[in-house]
This record gives structure tokens, sequence and C-alpha cells, in this order.
């Protein structure tokens, strides 16, 4: 008759006492080695700044693969140039100076301009959604696109306005809005309007006592936000209660949801 153990022999627990225990992690410590698409040397690199959502989503933990293209790909669609082109006549510029209702508000109010749109820029994600921005690791910054006419609208006079509407040294940050999303930003379409930028960025920190963490860079491809998120507190946001957008209006701007 077959000896029954109703517990393991003890050669068992001995032997099982001295097997060595590594923890597991279900996240590489290499992200490229879950690569569906293997780098080459060229890129190599840069595989350090490629976006944590790309492995992610090869997990299905993050947004991976959308519209049929790689995260690589997307990522590469994200980061090109905006190639938009303004109405004849009229040039862009994009600024990011945390929630873009408020901040729209304040450039559609300036003369000169002729149109404003909310959106998103300077991220990893092609064709992002305000849900997947609100996650903040699609690194997209919401942004205020403004259509001007430079011979009624200098440059300058946006960037006024630009430091006019928000606290430029909180990394991150505006008020209580916390995130990627909202951090502070200038983006260039043109030489001039970079040293333009740079010359109001100088002249700005001789003002103030904190450092600006102001990010100057190219304007890359614009995403246009939901309809609901256009002129918002011009259509009064949700609440019903508008505000003016009529040029040179001076009201304070509020910020609700």
């Amino acid at each position: 008759m077959p000896l029954i153990f109703t517990s393991a022999p003890p050669f068992v627990l001995l032997t099982l006492s001295r097997l060595p225990i590594k923890p597991f992690s279900p996240f590489p410590r290499n992200p490229s080695s879950l690569s569906l698409f293997p780098l080459s040397s060229s890129s190599s690199s840069s595989s350090s700044s490629a976006p944590m959502s790309s492995w992610l989503g090869k997990l299905g933990l993050g947004f991976g693969s959308r519209g049929g293209i790689s995260a690589e790909a997307s990522a590469a669609i994200a980061q090109g140039p905006d190639d938009d082109i303004p109405a004849p006549g009229q040039e862009f510029a994009q600024f990011g100076a945390g929630c873009f209702w408020g901040v729209e508000l304040a450039f559609q109010r300036v003369p000169g301009v002729t149109k404003t749109e909310v959106g998103y820029s300077q991220g990893n994600l092609h064709e992002p959604s305000y849900e997947d921005v609100c996650t903040g690791m699609t690194n997209h910054n919401e942004v205020v696109r403004v259509q001007y006419d430079p011979r009624a609208c200098k440059y300058e006079d946006l960037l006024d306005a630009f430091w006019a509407r928000h606290d430029p040294t909180t990394l991150n940050r505006q008020g209580n809005d916390v995130g990627t999303q909202y951090r502070s930003g200038i983006y260039y379409y043109t030489p001039e309007q970079e040293k333009a930028a740079r010359e109001s960025l100088e002249r700005q920190q001789k003002l103030l006592n904190r450092k600006i963490v102001t990010e100057i860079l190219p304007a890359k491809k614009f995403y246009r936000a939901e309809e609901y998120h256009q002129q918002y507190l011009e259509k009064g946001g949700r609440f019903g209660f508008k505000q003016s957008a009529a040029k040179g209006c001076n009201d304070p701007i509020r910020c609700y949801g």
C-alpha cells in the first residue's frame, strides 16, 4: 500500500526552503525588450525618450497602437510640426498657460486676434482625447492656438497677454490645476517669434523673484480639442454664466467647470 502524506514530507520542505526566491514584476527593466518593432542601431540612442505608453500599451495597460499604427509611429506624428495653414494675411501663435478655457478668453479679447482654438500639443500620442491628456501619460499640454493679423496685433502683444494671464514660476501647475498638461509654454512658428519670446522671458524674469519655468519650443502638431471646450467661457460653461470676449474687455476672467 503506498504511503499517503497529509502534508509535504520533511525533505521536500527542506529542499523548497533552500530554493532562491526572486521578486516578480510585470514591468521589465528594459522596456525596449517588449518592442514589437525592434529599434535600429541608429535609433537606440533615443530609446530612453520613447513614451512609457509605448510598452505599457503592448501590455494592455496603456494606449498602445491607435488607428492601426504603432505607438512609435503615433509619437512621431504627434511630435511633427503644426502643418495647418492660417487664413491669408494671418499668422499663428501657440501658448500653454494652465486650463485652456480662461487662457483662450484672454486671447479672444486681444485686438487683432481673429480666431482662437483650444487643443493639445507637445505630446506623444496621435489624436489624443481630453481623457487621454488628463491621464498625464501623453505629455500633451493644454494650449491655445491664436490666429492674429500682424497688421493689427504685434506678437509682443500676445506675449504680454500670456504673461499677464498666469504664474510662469509654478512647474506643471496653475492654482488648483496640477499636471503636465497645465505647464507654462510658448510654442513658436518662426525664428522671429522665438527671438521675441526669449527676449520677453528675460524681461519678465527681471520683474519676478522666482525662476520662470516657461518652456520655449517649436510649435508641434496641434490637435483641436472637443467642440464643447471651444470658447467655453464665452458660451457660459455648464452653468450658463457667459463672459465677454469683446476686444479690450478687462472684466475678471472666472474659470469654472
